[in-house]
C-alpha cells in the first residue's frame, strides 16, 4: 500500500507554517519537524523544497519513511527574493508514482490576508495569483485557520477523519490555538443602526 502525502497550499499569510506545524506534530508524520523546534524557519527549509523545484526528483525520496507525510507550500512562494509559482500539476504527478496524493486548501479572512501581505510582501497583494492557479488542484478539501482557532482540537479531530490522516491534539497544539494571528488586525467597531435595532428586539 502506498504511503499519503498531504500537501498543504493556499495563498501567503494564509497560514502554511501554522497548519505545517499541526499537520507534522503527529508522531506517526514524517514532515516539517524543524518548525516547533525553533521560532522561525523559512520555507526554503521545508522537507520537500527541493522536490517543488525539481518534482522528478522524488523518484529519489525514501518512501519507506512512514505511512504519513506532510510538505507545505505558499502560492506564490518567494525564490531568490522573487515570487515563484508552485509546480503543482507537475509535482503532483510525480508525486502520484509513490504516494496518494491529497490537497489541502487554507483559508483565511480575504481581508486580512490582503492587509498581511501588503504589509508584509512590499506592497504586493498576491492572493489573486494563487486563485488564478488554484484550478491546478483536483479537488482539495479546504481548512481554515479561524476554524481552528474557534474550535480548536474538536475541529482537528473532524479533519483528521475527513482526510484519514493523523493529526495530534495533545498540548502543543492546544496552546497554538491560543495565540491567533487574526487579533492584531481587528479593531473594535463603531456602533450603527443595526446595533439600536437588535437593542430594541432583544433588550
Amino acid at each position: 500500500m502506498k504511503p499519503t502525502l498531504l500537501i498543504i497550499t493556499g495563498p501567503q499569510g494564509s497560514g502554511n507554517h501554522l497548519f505545517s506545524k499541526i499537520f507534522s506534530y503527529h508522531k506517526d508524520v514524517y514532515g516539517w519537524n524543524a518548525l516547533y523546534k525553533n521560532k522561525w524557519v523559512g520555507h526554503d527549509k521545508e522537507v520537500f523544497q527541493p522536490y517543488w523545484l525539481e518534482p522528478k526528483k522524488l523518484k529519489d525520496f525514501d518512501w519507506t519513511q512512514s505511512k504519513y507525510f506532510v510538505t507545505s507550500i505558499s502560492c506564490p512562494f518567494i525564490l531568490i527574493k522573487d515570487f515563484t509559482i508552485p509546480r503543482y500539476k507537475e509535482f503532483i504527478k510525480h508525486a502520484k508514482k509513490y504516494a496518494t496524493v491529497k490537497v489541502v486548501v487554507i483559508g483565511r479572512d480575504r481581508n486580512i490576508l490582503k492587509h498581511q501581505q501588503l504589509r508584509v510582501r512590499k506592497g504586493k497583494y498576491t492572493t489573486p495569483t494563487f486563485l488564478q492557479h488554484m484550478k491546478a488542484l483536483d479537488d482539495p478539501v479546504f481548512i481554515s485557520q479561524e476554524l481552528f482557532f474557534l474550535y480548536g482540537t474538536d475541529y482537528l479531530k473532524s479533519l483528521s477523519k475527513q482526510l484519514n490522516f493523523p493529526i495530534s491534539t495533545g498540548t502543543y497544539i492546544k496552546n497554538l490555538s491560543k495565540h491567533e494571528a487574526n487579533k492584531k488586525y481587528i479593531k473594535k467597531a463603531k456602533r450603527g443602526k443595526f446595533d439600536k435595532y437588535q437593542f430594541k428586539i432583544n433588550y
